[in-house]
């Protein structure tokens, strides 16, 4: 069949769905690499030194961390996978994949300009994400289960070996990474195209305009549109005239957090029980800070 003689939608979505897939492919590629680093350099002797014992303090780290980390919600999944598998707390882990797509420095600058140089919108887009962070991880630190991983037996890391060859198994575990990641990466890809082609946005936003179902609608278009962290003010700040502040903070703070792509990618790694929670949490405060955040602004 001639693809320009396919009907509209079906062209529609296989551009939505290749745009989503060139904009998260890089940043999955810098992910399976560093995963890759840290299961070759990273040993779980150097983890036990560095991660407090105090499970308040490791989730501040975590947090910290995460600020530090210039990622995206595709790529960090692999990166805590291998940290968690490392001896890292499931729960300090969790909190460095909520924090790391959110509040680093790229990010946050292209808030800065996509909401015309204000600062206001990254200092509720920061604390938000941090409170999240904080408040997901001390709970999950009191409920969670010690090995959440699908899979957490890793190849033992051979310490003899030599720099050049340490290189070459870098490459070779973010090649075994990149294979496993990216078949979710696709299919969330696919979803989420097939999900904005076909539910139409309007109607979603037609239902969105008091306090309470504002912030929920613009979660459900976070998590429906999976954009990348990078890119997800500048869609926020057109709805600024139709939306609340505390609704659109509920939007940037929400996707990067949980979208489709990265649900798939944690049901691929961890027991479908903790990703449940994690989301349940997620979505609970998410939803509360930007409630708090209307009524308190």
């Amino acid at each position: 069949m001639d693809i320009f003689h396919l009907p509209k939608s079906l062209l529609q979505m296989n551009t939505i769905f290749i745009s989503i897939l060139i904009e998260a492919l890089p940043f999955v590629l810098i992910g399976v690499f560093i995963s890759g680093i840290i299961q070759m350099f990273v040993t779980e002797s150097i983890i036990a030194r560095i991660m407090p014992k105090n499970r308040f303090l490791a989730v501040l780290l975590a947090v910290f961390l995460g600020m530090m980390f210039p990622g995206c919600e595709c790529g960090i999944v692999p990166i805590v996978r291998r940290l968690i598998g490392k001896g890292v707390p499931p729960y300090a882990g969790i909190a460095f994949m909520l924090t790391g797509p959110i509040i680093n420095p790229v990010v946050l600058f292209a808030t800065y300009v996509a909401f015309g140089s204000s600062i206001r919108m990254v200092i509720f887009r920061s604390v938000t994400a941090i409170v999240v962070a904080l408040i997901v991880g001390i709970v999950l630190s009191f409920m969670s289960e010690d090995r959440p991983l699908k899979d957490d037996h890793f190849p033992p890391v051979k310490h003899m070996h030599s720099i050049k060859t340490k290189l070459w198994d870098v490459c070779t575990h973010a090649v075994e990474e990149f294979f496993s990641m990216g078949k979710y990466l696709v299919i969330g890809s696919l979803i989420a195209a097939s999900v904005q082609t076909y539910v139409k946005t309007s109607t979603l936003l037609s239902i969105g305009q008091g306090p309470f179902s504002s912030s929920a609608v613009m979660m459900g278009l976070a998590f429906i549109l999976s954009l990348c962290s990078e890119a997800d003010a500048f869609i926020a700040s057109s709805f600024q005239s139709t939306f609340s502040t505390a609704s659109l903070v509920a939007f940037l703070v929400f996707g990067p957090m949980v979208d489709i792509k990265n649900t798939l990618m944690m049901f691929g790694t961890f027991k479908t029980r903790f990703v449940v929670i994690v989301i349940a949490l997620v979505t609970v405060t998410v939803y509360v800070s930007s409630l708090v955040l209307y009524f308190v602004r």
